[in-house]
């Protein structure tokens, strides 16, 4: 029996549920592939400002307190989030209270106000959202990462945008976008849980009118031409963050599950190499972790670490050491289990509640048009080998140039140059 049924509103507008009837609660999502990576260069940050937006206010609930007052009253919980190939929204509540959820969320999709007002006094809550990222190292040298690897396409860009383009956004700015990408073939909606009668009328009802029109595609990813492997963000701090890695796979790629348990055994809880080496036998840094970003035509295989300033220079070296070693060395029969089991073990809690089933459901429909059944994704990483994972990390590790991002106190890119070189 399927997890996930699939079905399509007369305009195209994609539904996935997974009905969950041993639960209470039910969890109503709304996600688009549109996202950062959808935007021009007048336009940064106009898919993440957006989200903002649709919680000010619509022609039935005129305000931000409205509509958060009619989710409390149903004891729900509601949110959003923007990714550089998607965004989704959603209201988690009893069953019972489905229809008063979906029909909030929907019309804040399809009729918020978009009051120039609004706008103008949310701009300070962004530009302060920017100024927390920019005080995070931690999380900003993410960014600095996406930047070194590709340069100024739109993955290259910040989701949040720069402080120009957001204190440039106007009202037509939001409606270009919506008008350009929020559009039936870029809509599926997700019901998880315990989901009730009649969805698909009450669906037809509130989305229906929604007319199709084709969007066309983002920009391709384009791998820039050869530059310096090193981009420094410099701060004074007694922590350097970094994050050394190389280009990947994208999402849909043979290797994936392979990949995947590549990272587990590098970085993937508090036994995986990575952290038994940076922070058990060295003590270098508090945080240490490997991890994938795939996207529909690019993806990234990387290590971050915050490391002490005074001993980054052997951080560096320790982790290019494990990239090497595994590329060198089958990983060992028990090591590779433990990392299968690790994997297979976070997909399942992942899958305990209705919301993360569906959210699984829904951003592999979203991006790659499909759902592979949980059971099909078990069997895959059951079936990787030893030599499946060293093949993986030699075509990464051995195959492809190395990219380190750091912030801390430096400004000399070419001290870390030689480190990878080395």
């Amino acid at each position: 029996m399927s997890t996930f049924e699939r079905s399509t509103l007369g305009n195209g507008v994609r539904v996935v549920t997974t009905p969950m009837s041993h639960v209470q609660s039910v969890s109503c999502f709304v996600m688009l592939a549109a996202g950062s990576r959808y935007e021009t260069p007048e336009s940064k940050g106009i898919a993440h400002f957006a989200e903002h937006m649709f919680f000010k206010g619509t022609e039935r609930r005129p305000d931000a307190r409205t509509i958060a007052a009619e989710i409390d009253a149903i004891g729900g919980e509601f949110n959003a989030f923007t990714g550089k190939e998607l965004t989704g929204y959603y209201v988690r509540c009893a069953s019972e209270t489905r229809d008063t959820a979906l029909d909030v969320l929907t019309d804040m999709l399809l009729h918020s106000r978009f009051d120039e007002a609004e706008i103008e006094k949310e701009k300070g809550v962004i530009l302060e959202e920017m100024n927390v990222y920019l005080d995070t190292p931690q999380r900003y040298v993410g960014s600095v990462y996406d930047r070194l690897l590709f340069d100024d396409h739109p993955l290259g860009w910040d989701i949040l945008g720069t402080r120009e383009t957001v204190e440039g956004a106007t009202r037509e700015t939001f409606t270009s976008y919506l008008d350009a990408w929020y559009r039936p073939e870029r809509i599926v909606v997700g019901i998880g849980g315990r989901i009730g009668d009649d969805l698909h009328a009450r669906l037809e009802e509130l989305l229906g009118g929604l007319e199709p029109e084709p969007t066309g595609a983002p920009e391709p990813a384009v791998i820039p031409p050869e530059r310096a492997p090193v981009l420094l963000h410099s701060k004074a701090s007694e922590q350097a963050h970094l994050i050394l890695g190389v280009r990947g796979y994208p999402l849909g790629h043979p290797d994936r599950y392979a990949l995947q348990l590549l990272s587990v055994v590098l970085g993937g809880g508090m036994s995986s190499r990575l952290f038994t080496e940076v922070r058990e036998k060295r003590g270098l840094g508090y945080y240490v972790h490997a991890a994938g970003a795939s996207y529909t035509d690019a993806g990234t295989v990387y290590a971050g670490a915050g490391v002490d300033v005074a001993r980054v220079d052997e951080a560096i070296t320790t982790i290019l050491g494990e990239l090497r070693k595994i590329a060198a060395e089958p990983v060992p029969a028990e090591e590779l289990e433990k990392a299968r089991g690790y994997a297979k073990g976070r997909f399942v809690l992942r899958l305990e509640s209705p919301q993360g089933t569906i959210q699984y459901g829904l951003r592999r429909e979203v991006l790659e048009g499909e759902i592979e059944e949980p059971e099909e994704l078990l069997r895959q990483l059951d079936a990787v080998t030893a030599d499946d994972v060293q093949r993986v990390a030699r075509d990464l590790f051995e195959e492809k140039r190395l990219y380190l991002a750091a912030v801390g106190p430096f400004d000399d890119p070419e001290r870390f140059e030689k480190l990878l070189a080395a």
